[in-house]
């Protein structure tokens, strides 16, 4: 069975951003995920009020999340997903810190608390199940972003006992050579995925440049937006749409998409 996923930071609700500021791209990012049409879409920066427009304009769509300070308070990692297809069988949020079943709570000299929401499916038609992880790590503490991946995988070593198939994805704040990414392709050493997980720019033709472009466009530097992969699913196409939709960007960061089949 053939899904299309999505992960899709969406930039906070600043004024400062002037003409790019949340209400002059709420169409944008809703036009930018219905040409992909995807399964569920990981996003990244949404504040409760930004998911609700944006959930307005995606009627096929619900949303999983929790605000990082608990309740619906601040960024969420939400997961949108559709409604009529995919069914909610568990969900839950945990934060990236020490004591990671605290709300709100942080380590590492991270700058805001860092949080995971993760949800079980089960395609209503198909009956195919998969788990899906989104985060979004620390941008100011390298030893946050180090540590909070790692809580994300003790998270994941749970469901992977079930042999469920995982995806986990969102902004990871880390270029491919950096450690939270070297982490999760088994490449540190330490105990961990050793290469149980695929990055699904193993099949993104070309150098896939950055993902997080400040508005300005431009392919130049490095992703820091990831989607990665358990054994059950295989990575058919990935994409970074750099289009300008309505004659601007709908974000400071690209969405990336992945077409993923799941045996």
């Amino acid at each position: 069975m053939n899904y299309t996923m999505m992960t899709f930071n969406l930039r906070c609700n600043t004024a400062s951003d002037g003409d790019n500021a949340w209400p002059n791209r709420i169409e944008r990012a809703a036009d930018m995920i219905k040409e992909h049409d995807p399964i569920l879409v990981g996003t990244q920066e949404g504040y409760f009020s930004m998911l609700t427009e944006l959930q307005e304009q995606l009627e096929e769509y619900a949303w999983i999340g929790m605000g990082r300070f608990g309740g619906y308070e601040d960024e969420h990692n939400a997961i949108f997903y559709k409604k009529n297809v995919l069914e909610v069988v568990d969900h839950g949020h945990f934060w990236l810190s020490e004591t990671p079943d605290e709300a709100a709570s942080k380590s590492w000299g991270s700058y805001f608390p860092r949080m995971c929401t993760w949800a079980a499916f089960r395609d209503q038609d198909s009956d195919k199940a998969f788990t899906v992880f989104n985060t979004h790590l620390d941008h100011y503490s390298q030893e946050a972003r180090d540590n909070g991946v790692k809580v994300i995988w003790n998270y994941a070593v749970r469901h992977r006992s079930h042999d469920i198939p995982l995806i986990v994805m969102g902004d990871l704040n880390s270029a491919p050579a950096d450690q939270p990414i070297l982490f999760l392709q088994g490449q540190t050493g330490e105990e961990g995925p050793n290469g149980w997980l695929k990055d699904a720019y193993t099949a993104y033709e070309g150098t896939v440049g950055r993902t997080a472009h400040s508005f300005c466009g431009g392919t130049d530097g490095e992703p820091i937006d990831y989607i990665f992969v358990s054994p059950g699913v295989s990575i058919l196409e990935t994409k970074v749409d750099r289009r300008l939709i309505r004659g601007a960007y709908p974000s400071d960061h690209y969405p990336i998409v992945a077409l993923l089949e799941i045996s």
